[in-house]
């Protein structure tokens, strides 16, 4: 088969031609991770089987979120429709896992009239993430005091139903903060039901023999930047094992559910991972 050769002059066109092309794809993606996905809010529901979880807690319902980084790309503005979806989940709890603020307190009174929002029958917890404890940690945790959120410094609280008992434990930041996992357990039941709130997933391995059942963190974004058949391009320290997503540790009770978070930090771009708002039914085996 004989093949007409093609002109320098020719060539050259082609090439630009799919140069061109090259670059309008690389500018409309720009565009697309900057100012399209950062702000398209994934309204995320999963069913969680707890084998202790009492009855009487089936089917109820968590909202968790985490990593709004108000501050030098994440701006109060994108978070209107997130108190829309809230409040239309209608939940019966309210979880909240850290980095409320980015690196300044610039945006705390937005942040307070943001959380000051949300309320949930069995209340409104947190914990604080690696963000809040670089330089915010008494803003952020008097904030989030003032709008109606429990703080929980390495202690729990119990949420009672019927006569049955849900424990709610929470962590200071694990990785730069002062956490203590034993406080934090400190007179829970080895063989009662118990969620843990802690900012960077990964730590759930230094849990996976403790009497947890759910670990709820945020921390690692998803990535911000999940590309097909690779994933995540960067991941922080101690949120890339469980960077997204529901796991379950082998042999050991514990799972984790990680969730993509909402705000953005150090690159203002996501790229197929869009922010998460998390909605977590947890369920009984006897109903599931």
């Amino acid at each position: 088969m004989n093949t007409k050769p093609i002109s320098r002059r020719q060539f050259l066109k082609k090439s630009a031609q799919i140069s061109l092309g090259l670059l309008g794809t690389a500018s409309a993606s720009g565009i697309y991770s900057h100012w399209v996905e950062p702000y398209w809010l994934e309204v995320k529901s999963i069913d969680i089987t707890i084998p202790i979880l009492p009855p009487t807690f089936d089917r109820f319902r968590i909202v968790h979120f985490s990593d709004l980084h108000l501050g030098v790309y994440s701006r109060p503005e994108a978070l209107t429709e997130l108190v829309q979806q809230i409040q239309q989940v209608s939940p019966d709890l309210i979880c909240f896992t850290g980095d409320l603020l980015d690196h300044s307190v610039d945006y705390i009174s937005e942040a307070v009239d943001f959380c000051s929002e949300l309320r949930a029958p069995f209340g409104q917890y947190a914990v604080l993430g690696n963000h809040d404890a670089f330089g915010t940690r008494r803003a952020v945790t008097k904030g989030l005091a003032q709008a109606g959120f429990h703080v929980l410094h390495n202690e729990h609280a119990v949420l009672k139903k019927d006569r049955k008992e849900l424990y709610l434990a929470g962590v200071d930041d694990p990785w730069v903060g002062k956490a203590d996992i034993q406080q934090a357990l400190l007179h829970i039941p080895d063989k009662a039901c118990t969620l843990l709130l802690a900012h960077e997933p990964d730590f759930a391995d230094e849990y996976s023999d403790l009497p947890i059942d759910l670990q709820l963190s945020g921390h690692s974004h998803g990535g911000q930047v999940r590309l097909p058949l690779v994933g995540a391009l960067y991941t922080p320290p101690h949120g890339s094992k469980y960077s997204n997503g529901l796991y379950q540790l082998p042999n050991s009770r514990l799972q984790v559910y990680t969730t993509r978070g909402i705000g953005v930090t150090r690159m203002p771009i996501r790229f197929n991972c869009r922010p998460e708002l998390t909605v977590i039914t947890l369920r009984s085996p006897i109903d599931s």
